[in-house]
């Protein structure tokens, strides 16, 4: 009996949700001190069929001026993914790993495209280590009791 070879395709890739706020313009726009970042990422995988899987990388960028919020972006980035005979632990790197990894330079473009055409400086992202936040969840997970699962 010959075991299937693993199998991994990107079938597509599409920005699910886009969102920019400017709660203070024009006014922010004035202000000539280097505004606070806080980011929040977050990598969701759902099952379609048939070894099809839907990964959502999901980033909210918010630029504070003091106490005033200078922009709110957020970006959903997605693809929809083959990934078949792969057993399942292998499967959740691939799904938290692997998929963050070639969805993050989509994610990180549409965000800096859209605070710039929001009148801002341009702002890149720094690269994010996929691995390293997968094995922190893992650890997480293995404190708390909880099964290992696509986050």
């Amino acid at each position: 009996m010959s075991e299937q070879q693993p199998i991994f395709n990107v079938d597509r890739i599409y920005l699910k949700d886009l969102s920019l706020e400017i709660p203070n313009a024009p006014q922010v726009y004035a202000e000539r001190e280097s505004p606070q970042i806080d980011i929040k990422l977050h990598n969701e995988a759902r099952a379609l069929d048939g070894g099809v899987f839907e990964v959502v990388l999901t980033a909210t960028v918010t630029a504070k001026l003091k106490d005033k919020t200078a922009f709110l972006v957020e970006v959903a980035q997605a693809g929809v993914f083959q990934i078949r005979n792969f057993p399942q632990q292998e499967l959740d790197a691939v799904l938290g790993v692997t998929c963050g990894n070639i969805l993050f330079p989509y994610l990180r473009e549409t965000i800096s495209n859209v605070v710039t055409r929001g009148g801002f400086p341009p702002f890149i992202m720094n690269h994010l280590s996929f691995e390293q936040l997968y094995q922190q969840r893992l650890q997480e997970q293995r404190q708390g009791g909880a099964p290992p699962a696509a986050s």
